[in-house]
């Protein structure tokens, strides 16, 4: 029962075929990276999202629903301005928060790891959050750009 409850949060990522390139591996393999990935990710206890190479919110598993206050299924994909709305990441101080300055652009821009602490909005509650952001790029075969995955906890202070 457990297996099939993760499967169905699997999502494949609509591919439009008319911007593939030539080179473009096979549309089947581009949907299994991005599986391997969101697994790895439902089986993580710290929040987690996906996003792909656009800044879009293509995943969040059940730890991040919380900070979310919404289920995966009830959101599905969400843009970079609308999760970066939602969460309304600051600087530790609580001052803006430069969108090149946060860590899952910063992967995405730089294709590098980036980290930092922030504040976030939990949603339920309205609280501002003190939070530690690990953000890496996943990089697929021929070193195409598939996205960046962000792990998150919160900073005891």
């Amino acid at each position: 029962m457990l297996v099939a409850t993760k499967l169905r949060r699997l999502r494949v990522t609509r591919v439009d075929l008319r911007r593939r390139k030539a080179d473009d591996p096979p549309v089947t393999q581009r949907e299994v990276e991005v599986i391997l990935v969101r697994q790895l990710a439902s089986y993580l206890t710290v929040p987690v999202f996906v996003v792909d190479a656009a800044g879009t919110l293509i995943f969040f598993n059940e730890a991040a629903e919380v900070l979310m206050s919404r289920r995966f299924e009830e959101t599905e994909e969400l843009t970079l301005e609308e999760w970066s709305a939602l969460l309304q990441p600051s600087s530790p101080d609580g001052g803006p928060l430069p969108h090149h300055e946060r860590p899952l652009v910063r992967a995405l821009q730089d294709r590098r790891p980036s980290h930092a602490r922030l504040l976030v909005t939990q949603q339920a509650t309205g609280e501002r959050l003190p939070i530690e952001v690990t953000a890496f790029p996943i990089v697929g075969q021929a070193g195409r750009d598939l996205g960046a995955v962000a792990l998150f906890w919160t900073d005891p202070g």
